[in-house]
């Protein structure tokens, strides 16, 4: 069922896991689909001995793209308006994210009806990684 004015309020949310236990070929197939092959997602030894992280780490595209599919789970394809974010902090191979959408607000902007939506996806230890907003088009 769609989203609409009659069933939504400010203060709802939707929440879902967007990824159980992140692998390194998950951070290597999203290198390859992306082309960004930055070492510090695809080369170990470069990461540790180099720029001195623990291990690779996933790109930060990737966390978007993850929460941008809850995002689209709840409001539907094709009905998002604005969506951005910022990166809090690195999700590592092994991290299981979560991300939530809550209402914000529900308006009318030349004749089309509107939810804002604040977004955040934590990690398994409930660590931050994605905070951003978000608006879509919903029905009456």
């Amino acid at each position: 069922m769609p989203l609409s004015k009659a069933n939504l309020s400010v203060g709802d949310q939707h929440s879902e896991q967007v990824v159980d236990n992140l692998t390194r070929t998950q951070i290597i197939q999203y290198a390859g689909a992306s082309g960004d092959y930055n070492p510090l997602h695809t080369d170990e030894i470069f990461t540790t001995q180099v720029a001195g992280y623990p291990t690779v780490f996933a790109h930060g595209m990737l966390s978007m793209g993850l929460t941008g599919k809850m995002l689209t789970n709840y409001v539907g394809d094709g009905r998002l308006t604005n969506y951005g974010v910022r990166f809090v902090s690195q999700v590592w191979p092994g991290d299981s994210l979560t991300a939530t959408a809550t209402v914000e607000g529900i308006r009318e902007e030349d004749g089309v009806n509107l939810v804002d939506l604040s977004v955040s996806t934590v990690n398994q230890d409930g660590a931050e990684v994605v905070k951003g907003t978000a608006t879509a088009r919903i029905d009456d």
